[in-house]
């Protein structure tokens, strides 16, 4: 029981209700206090002048600041504002095409003062702080009137002031957050002119739809640029920020016009316009843009634009993708760090992709041009492609990742991102390159058409295409092996060379990255059954050294990042070439590819670009899982994997044809080269052709059967002295790397 024998209820009962404070209290002490803090803070400032004057103390740094007076460093928050980066192409005469922005949540884009019409400046002015261009940062009159009638729940905020809020992002309604903002905006006036300060608040004013800045906000609701605006324009453009979804002009069309006609109102009685400006101004026929499309001022709007979403190209995927990398390799990012320099960072990105193969390539990709229009789905996927092409010097110059229409940014780009296993595009990578570059064998050199013995194994292997096992007579030189993409032989080959060397071929050489423990070995290296695979980017990458003399060059996307002001050039790409091979080994490389297009045999017989010099090799994996085609012209060199994308499914040829790699490799390429003159494929002085012996391999005598093909200079056959008896009873060079096969 209560000591006092009162109860709880009686205690409350016997408590006085204070009586609140008269309104005219109220209003006292809130004028004494805004009172007093004016005069702490204009104390502040004075004795801050006269320390400048007499030289104490320099402007401009805080740390001398007095009077509890802040510097807001407004270039240091400038700097790191978030801002739109736009990923900029060159069309066909080499004009600078926008392609992408990146912006996440907030789109905004940097513009300088001297671009904005004057009548945005003002009717900025005129609505949102008449006394700008003559107060101190603060406008003690105004702020006064507000907090007597309103307390500190209400504006009376001037522009300087709403940038240090738009800066801080601190929108407490408190008395101390008054404070901050009032003795912030004091001292950044000391710092900064009003020019420098208009210039900040206009590109940092959130105009909804996710536009930050007036530049955004132009493009986005008029389709144009800020220079271009009306009047009318201006004043719906102002009158957005107070409360921007409110006064959204798309959504909220009553509202904003309003607010428009009053923002009108007050430039006519400031003096920025006249009347007949006036007049004019609300009689224009104002047409609005946004993701809904076209709409006019007089059409009622209920609700948010219906927005069409557009996903970026693989190819600008492609871009972010490296861009991120990049920032993570050159400046230590991490992985956070670097996307938001990417999309947030206001950069400026010049890619290097042609825009008219992209096109066609996207063209050819989302309509399944080459292919039978199926069904995609979980239950039963579709067969899935990628390509990618390349110019001599490494330049990316278009890819499509997937089949079929895009569903989002930064999806899979299975040509770029998922390596697969190669098949036989591996052989010339692994085999015939090191062959020629380690002076192994000629293009001449015979090899019997017929598999290895292995460690464990009762039977030669491997087999030819069919299990055709071949004969230890059958033999055959570099061209007529390559041209049908024989088996056996990539496997004598890489016995010679070692599976280490080959293995250390495609590593060092050609910086095949998704080598694992398990590919230095005969099946990988000789038929492409590989741990991972390669990427149809590394794959012709390396195939690019063939056609330029043997430079490999890591392959790029863009050709330069700079700051939004393209003062500073942030990032480039490697675009060196480093000399893998010699410039003879890549030459009768390419020839020997020639063969895999002009054989009868060849395997890329029906996948020739008309009117151009044509290369190719086609690779297909065990039971057809997988199929490729990696070839070039005397511009390109493109690559093209087809299979499934999540399940090992044998490819039905009967119903998808015979290689339908190929097949989109020969429809986009012979659009892309469908304008372009005939290219011949160049060679260096490192190489010639010669007639060498049918029977040995050696070069021909008068009296030998002879057929032509390319040697590198430095290694050469012997000359044969008679062929009667087939290889073996002729001459041999005297270097040991070559031998002429004995039976």
């Amino acid at each position: 029981m209560n000591k006092d024998n009162v109860t709880p209820e009686k205690k409350k009962k016997k408590r006085k209700k204070k009586k609140p404070m008269s309104k005219g209290l109220t209003a006292f002490l809130t004028v004494f206090i805004m009172l007093f803090m004016i005069g702490v803070l204009t104390a502040g400032t004075i004795v801050l002048d006269v320390f400048v004057d007499v030289g104490l103390i320099s402007v401009g740094d805080p740390e001398n600041d007095i009077a509890g007076v802040d510097y807001i460093d407004l270039n240091n928050y400038i700097a790191n504002q978030s801002q739109t980066t736009i990923i900029y192409g060159y069309d066909s005469d080499n004009n600078e095409v926008e392609i992408a922005r990146l912006h996440g949540e907030e789109n905004r884009e940097w513009i300088d003062l001297e671009e904005v019409c004057q009548d945005l400046q003002d009717a900025v002015v005129a609505l949102e702080d008449m006394r700008f261009p003559y107060h101190k940062g603060v406008d003690w009159v105004r702020t006064i009137g507000v907090v007597v009638k309103y307390g500190f729940s209400q504006g009376g905020s001037t522009i300087t002031q709403q940038l240090i809020k738009n800066l801080t992002g601190e929108n407490s309604v408190t008395f101390v957050r008054k404070y901050n903002e009032i003795k912030n905006a004091l001292a950044l006036e000391k710092h900064f002119d009003k020019e420098e300060i208009l210039e900040a608040y206009l590109n940092t004013i959130y105009l909804d739809m996710g536009c930050y800045g007036i530049k955004t906000g132009a493009e986005y609701y008029f389709d144009k640029e800020v220079d271009e605006l009306t009047l009318m324009e201006c004043a719906i453009l102002a009158s957005i920020t107070n409360a921007p979804r409110y006064y959204n002009p798309i959504i909220n069309y009553d509202n904003n016009r309003t607010r428009a006609t009053k923002c009108l109102d007050e430039m006519l009685a400031q003096g920025y316009i006249t009347q007949e400006e006036y007049d004019d101004a609300l009689s224009e026929e104002v047409i609005f843009y946004g993701d809904s499309g076209n709409r006019n001022d007089d059409e009622e709007v209920e609700d948010a634009p219906v927005i069409e979403t557009e996903y970026n190209s693989y190819y600008v995927d492609f871009v972010i993708d490296t861009l991120i990398d990049d920032f993570k390799t050159q400046y230590g990012y991490t992985e956070s760090e670097a996307f938001r320099k990417v999309y947030y960072g206001g950069l400026k990105v010049y890619a290097a992709l042609d825009l008219d193969i992209q096109n066609e390539i996207e063209d050819v990709y989302t309509n399944r041009v080459t292919f039978p229009k199926e069904e995609d789905t979980e239950e039963d996927p579709a067969i899935q492609s990628s390509m990618i092409i390349l110019d001599y010097e490494g330049r990316v110059v278009a890819t499509a990742g997937r089949l079929g229409e895009k569903t989002g940014d930064r999806t899979l780009n299975i040509g770029t991102s998922s390596p697969r296993q190669p098949g036989s595009c591996i052989k010339p990578l692994s085999a015939y390159a090191p062959a020629i570059e380690l002076n192994y064998h000629t293009w001449s050199s015979y090899i019997p058409n017929y598999g290895i013995m292995l460690r464990g194994q009762d039977k030669p292997w491997p087999t030819n295409y069919g299990g055709v096992t071949g004969s230890p007579d059958d033999l055959k030189n570099l061209p007529q092996a390559i041209a049908p993409s024989l088996n056996t032989i990539p496997a004598r080959i890489i016995d010679d060379i070692t599976p280490t060397a080959s293995y250390r071929f495609l590593r060092d050489r050609f910086h095949i990255t998704t080598l694992g423990e398990g590919d230095a070995d005969y099946a990988p290296l000789a038929i492409g059954a590989m741990d991972y695979g390669l990427t149809c980017l590394e794959m012709a990458a390396a195939y690019v050294t063939f056609g330029n003399g043997g430079l490999y060059y890591e392959p790029w996307c863009y050709y330069k990042v700079t700051n939004a002001a393209g003062t500073e050039v942030i990032l480039e790409p490697n675009r060196e070439g480093e000399q893998v091979i010699s410039s003879g080994t890549a030459d009768v490389m390419l020839q020997l590819l020639r063969c895999v297009c002009t054989y009868p045999n060849g395997t890329g017989i029906g996948f020739v670009i008309n009117g151009q010099d044509n290369w190719s090799k086609s690779g297909t994996t065990s039971n057809n899982h997988d199929k490729w085609y990696c070839g070039g012209t005397g511009y390109y060199v493109g690559c093209a994997w087809t299979g499934f994308e999540k399940e090992q499914k044998a490819i039905n040829t009967a119903y998808y044809g015979y290689n339908p790699a190929g097949a989109v490799y020969e429809e986009v390429m012979t659009r892309v080269h469908k304008n372009l003159e005939y290219k011949a494929l160049e060679m260096g002085d490192e190489v010639v052709r010669r007639t060498y012996c049918t029977a040995t391999g050696l070069l021909a005598s008068a009296s030998c059967t002879g057929a032509t093909g390319w040697y590198k200079v430095d290694f050469m056959p012997g000359v044969c002295k008679g062929c009667a008896g087939g290889p073996g009873n002729s001459e041999e060079i005297t270097d040991p790397g070559y031998e002429i096969p004995q039976f």
